[in-house]
């Protein structure tokens, strides 16, 4: 279950976006593992003022960034899916920069908004980019979920 909170008026803009999350989040959720299915995760649509108090505060980072996701810390033992759901964490979305950045791409606004969402969510389940090898496997899954949703590869222009 994804809970998207609207936190900055430039999103009204954007009246599909929770939707778009929605799908995104739960084809990802759905590919990589069923017992997430019944998880909860809150999505917080922001503007880079937000989010670059939220960078500097958690990451010693002062500047916006497109995404940022904060894992929940879990509870002891195996939870099992017919247990109550489980809050995966929190996932950060800002408005200018993904514009910017999907403009700079010539990429659909809420194509890269899906991939930003799937790529919050990856983080919040414990896959990273720190390096080269767990950067190709985490692109890899973005890649095949966003394919799902018949997104073309976002790193394809690279």
């Amino acid at each position: 279950m994804t809970e998207v909170l609207v936190v900055a008026d430039c999103w009204h803009s954007e009246p599909d976006a929770d939707a778009v999350i929605q799908r995104a989040i739960a084809q990802a959720a759905a590919m990589i593992d069923d017992d997430f299915a019944g998880a909860e995760v809150a999505v917080m649509l922001t503007d880079d003022s937000g989010i670059r108090t939220l960078n500097c505060n958690w990451r010693g980072i002062d500047k916006p960034t497109n995404v940022l996701s904060f894992p929940a810390l879990q509870p002891e033992g195996e939870w099992k899916p017919g247990d109550a759901p489980r809050m995966l964490g929190d996932i950060a979305i800002a408005y200018e920069t993904l514009r910017r950045e999907a403009d700079e791409e010539q990429k659909p606004f809420d194509h890269h908004l899906s991939h930003l969402a799937v790529h919050g969510f990856l983080h919040l389940i414990g896959y990273d980019h720190e390096n080269d090898a767990d950067a190709e496997e985490m692109e890899a899954l973005e890649q095949d979920v966003l394919a799902q949703l018949g997104i073309p590869d976002p790193y394809a222009e690279r």
